[in-house]
């Protein structure tokens, strides 16, 4: 079997990609071949998340956010493969001013005494349920702790005007936060009870309200559907497994291409 099949370990992103195409999969992570490779919404929210990491860590004054912002952003743009006008990316700038500085508020609303327990912690924890060796390998945005003891993970969402209820309770949007939950509990030796998730949108193009946090559950039901997912996928990939899924084909980037036809 081919080493990248038999790789260490496995992250959300990936299982995300496995569950809509294996192939695809398959394509983007064993053979190498680059899928989507970004745009200005996705170098937008690399360089706002970077601004909620400094900022939680303490390593950023509110009067520093948008020239840090605004390099990263440039530096992520540097990469893109297809350059947007200036116009744009005006644009774009103007819009995170509406976004940074109404984070940290909106945190003091929903938890007014709190301490960050953590910001861009590393995940790489051994997937205990499988009868191989795989990590779950993740990034917590950021976890803040409140008198009460209880552990809140956050995971920040760039997006343009917000999420539908749909959207906000679709499995393998949420399973994300169930896994994370799941693993950093593993990690510290924590009581899942005392652990909660949240999803926290940062709206670019919200007329107000551009920062809204809200909880997501997730108990020992969900918990036990999201590691399913995650462990018959890590199964079909230790054996090999990567058949083409064609009902996703309309959006995939390799379709009708000469690494994928129908």
């Amino acid at each position: 079997m081919e080493d990248n099949i038999m790789k260490q370990h496995i992250s959300y992103s990936e299982l995300k990609i496995f569950t809509e195409c294996p192939h695809k999969w398959k394509l983007q992570y064993v053979d190498g071949i680059a899928g989507f490779t970004g745009n200005i919404y996705t170098a937008f929210g690399t360089a706002i998340h970077a601004v909620c990491e400094q900022s939680a860590l303490g390593n950023l004054e509110p009067e520093n956010y948008a020239e840090y912002f605004d390099l990263a952003f440039l530096d992520e743009l540097k990469n893109l493969d297809e350059k947007p006008d200036n116009k744009m990316i005006k644009e774009f700038r103007q819009q995170s001013r509406e976004i940074f500085h109404k984070v940290f508020p909106a945190l003091q609303e929903l938890f007014p005494d709190y301490e960050v327990y953590s910001s861009e912690e590393d995940l790489y924890e051994p997937i205990s349920e499988l009868k191989f060796t795989r990590f779950l390998k993740g990034f917590i945005d950021l976890v803040v702790k409140t008198p009460d003891g209880k552990y809140h993970i956050i995971d920040w969402k760039s997006c343009s005007w917000g999420w539908d209820m749909k959207r906000k309770s679709e499995p393998m949007t949420t399973y994300q936060l169930t896994l994370y939950k799941k693993f950093f509990c593993e990690k510290h030796d924590i009581d899942p009870e005392m652990v909660e998730t949240y999803f926290g949108l940062l709206k670019r193009t919200a007329k107000e309200d551009n920062v809204e946090i809200f909880r997501v559950t997730s108990g020992p039901r969900k918990t036990t559907n999201a590691l399913k997912v995650l462990t018959d996928a890590c199964n079909l990939i230790n054996k090999g497994i990567t058949i083409k899924n064609r009902n996703s084909c309309a959006k995939c980037p390799f379709n009708n291409t000469e690494h994928c036809t129908r």
